[in-house]
């Protein structure tokens, strides 16, 4: 090698990673606006962003220097997904000669419909493809389609079955989004993760992919697994091995078995085997930025260690993401304002929201909406145990509780009853447990108003009620639950948004606090969807024992800095005030004591 040249080789590279770093960083920018989800609804962004100031009356760019930042899901279950796409690429040159920027990020549906995963591609999508889509080709296609049936089949049936599968317009998506095609070539330009100043932006999230990998695997090695997989599966449609209609999830089954027949030979077993790998990328899933749903879903002392990890590697304070509706249907923000939610339910008509776009300034966060009126802070999100509604609010389930009529005795035994209570509008199944003569000590209110305090979101609601003459407590039970018994048993929950493992974990620290002994696998119970742990029973926990559970500690519990502080700020006038109607004043020394073991075994 010419003298001199390796260290030139070298200058290159490093020249290259730093500017290929600055296209996901970006700072001293004076103004952010953004927005997510948008999922076809043009006339719902236009008007976001014409009252967000970053486009005019006939839609061209107004912002000046201000970056605006969609955290993907442009496509999907609207009709206009082509419409939204053209703005963007078009506002992406007007906000570079202004100044500004426009940073499109690629959500779930962009790599959904980049690789042929599309199940939520309506038939007004496809249409809208239809000029790039000839007679010529589609009967070739049909064809293709034709060539895997038997001879003695009904055309106008195999037609109408090709048209189920491939409706107009379904061939011109499918080129516009491939590797050289005007929208795929666009996309794969996009990073999965950008940060502006001091606050991050993606998708689902930051998930321990990226703490393990930093940008440079989630917006360089993820997308050459993109990339990646549309150069061999368009190898492979070439070779007539795959035809455009086959669908993701059903390709790697296909080439596999063609494999194990010795049906394909040379480039095209290569191609087939790349391809088989690249579909297991964790960008398919959980495990990567479009798909994580911790940051959203996860309570404080499940998701606090990890949100911390990816925000160190990013250099960042916060992460704002899409992907989850909000329950409110508004910008939410959780974990002490460290994650902002600002998918809305922009398509009305699927997910019954409304446009909404954060704007950062001066240091400020405001809200506006696509209708206009006063801009709004982002609201702290509401912890919601067994339940999903944006229409109920823990109030509302407590005034149910507390005031609403009994309807039905579901069962009962000695001391409770399993009760059907509605208010007219709410119904809701809960737990009645009378309580003993020590008329002061309520251990299901005061595990319940405990859980709120720390913020563990694990206690389902709890209210004091009175039922025939008796005092008690009345707890709402969520309708569709598996035991931990039950969940071990059928070996689910692996897939859980939010490990059960940790759940246990966080469980444990709070059984400790409160001294309950008497945990059993069928007083943790699971939501069937998402797996969130939720607990009952706790009639034997706050004893006067003022030490920690031997048999608790004994199993190393966990107790995280997210733990001390919240245990910290958990004060002795805290507990009077919030739990002096519910424990006597030897059970709130005793949780004192025990509150201040755990922060210093966790030291």
């Amino acid at each position: 090698m010419i003298p001199g040249m390796r260290a030139l080789l070298v200058c290159l590279v490093l020249c290259a990673l730093n500017v290929q770093a600055d296209q996901w960083h970006f700072a001293d920018v004076d103004r952010v606006v953004a927005v997510g989800d948008v999922h076809g609804a043009y006339d719902a962004l236009v008007a976001t962003l014409q009252n967000a100031g970053v486009i005019d009356d006939d839609t061209a760019w107004s912002g000046g220097n201000t970056h605006l930042v969609s955290t993907g899901d442009l496509l999907d279950r609207g009709s206009e997904s082509r419409r939204v796409m053209n703005l963007l690429m078009r506002l992406e040159r007007e906000a570079l000669q202004a100044g500004g920027r426009v940073h499109v990020l690629l959500g779930n549906h962009e790599v959904m419909n980049l690789i042929g995963d599309l199940r939520y591609v309506v038939a007004e999508e496809f249409a809208a493809f239809e000029d790039l889509e000839s007679p010529e080709q589609r009967e070739y296609w049909f064809q293709q389609f034709r060539r895997g049936k038997s001879a003695e089949a009904d055309e106008g049936k195999l037609r109408a079955e090709f048209d189920r599968l491939a409706p107009p317009g379904y061939f011109g998506h499918r080129h516009a989004f491939g590797l050289n095609g005007p929208y795929g070539a666009w996309l794969l330009e996009k990073p999965f993760v950008v940060v502006i100043n001091d606050t991050a932006f993606a998708h689902g999230g930051a998930p321990s992919y990226l703490v393990d990998n930093g940008l440079a695997g989630v917006n360089g090695a993820l997308k050459d697994d993109l990339a990646g997989y549309l150069r061999a599966a368009e190898a492979l449609v070439d070779a007539q091995v795959l035809t455009p209609v086959d669908r993701f999830k059903q390709v790697p089954r296909k080439l596999q078995a063609m494999l194990d027949a010795g049906r394909l030979q040379d480039e095209a077993t290569v191609f087939a085997l790349e391809l088989i790998d690249l579909a297991k990328s964790p960008l398919h899933g959980q495990p990567g930025p479009t798909w994580y749903r911790g940051n959203a879903q996860c309570n404080r002392f499940v998701e606090s260690p990890q949100l911390n990890a990816a925000l160190a590697e990013l250099g960042a304070n916060r992460i704002v993401i899409g992907h989850t509706t909000t329950t409110t249907r508004r910008v939410e923000q959780r974990l002490n304002g460290r994650v902002i939610q600002i998918d809305t339910g922009m398509l009305k008509d699927i997910y019954g929201g409304s446009g909404n776009a954060l704007v950062m300034e001066g240091g400020q966060f405001r809200v506006v909406s696509e209708k206009g009126g006063a801009r709004v802070l982002p609201q702290e999100q509401a912890i919601q145990v067994g339940y999903q509604d944006a229409a109920i609010s823990e109030d509302v389930i407590e005034q149910v509780l507390k005031a609403g009529q009994i309807v039905a005795v579901i069962a009962e035994g000695a001391g409770w009853q399993l009760l059907q209570v509605t208010d007219g509008n709410v119904t809701a199944l809960a737990s009645f447990r009378a309580l003993s003569g020590e008329r002061r000590f309520a251990p299901e209110l005061a595990a319940y108003r405990l859980d709120r305090q720390l913020q563990l979101g694990m206690v389902p609601v709890t209210a004091r009620r009175t039922i025939e003459g008796k005092p008690g407590t009345l707890q709402f039970l969520p309708g569709v639950t598996l035991t931990e018994r039950e969940r071990v048993a059928a070996g689910q929950g692996k897939e859980a948004i939010c490990p059960v493992g940790r759940q246990i974990e966080a469980m444990l620290v709070f059984d400790a606090l409160v001294h309950n002994v008497a945990r059993s696998p069928s007083s943790m119970v699971y939501d069937r969807e998402e797996w969130s742990l939720m607990l009952v029973d706790h009639e034997n926990a706050f004893s006067t024992d003022e030490s920690l559970p031997a048999e608790l500690v004994n199993v190393g519990l966990i107790v995280s800095d997210e733990w001390r502080a919240a245990l910290a700020a958990l004060s002795d006038k805290v507990l009077r005030k919030e739990l002096g109607d519910a424990l006597d004043k030897e059970r709130l020394r005793a949780l004192g004591k025990r509150r201040d073991a755990l922060i210093s075994l966790g030291d």
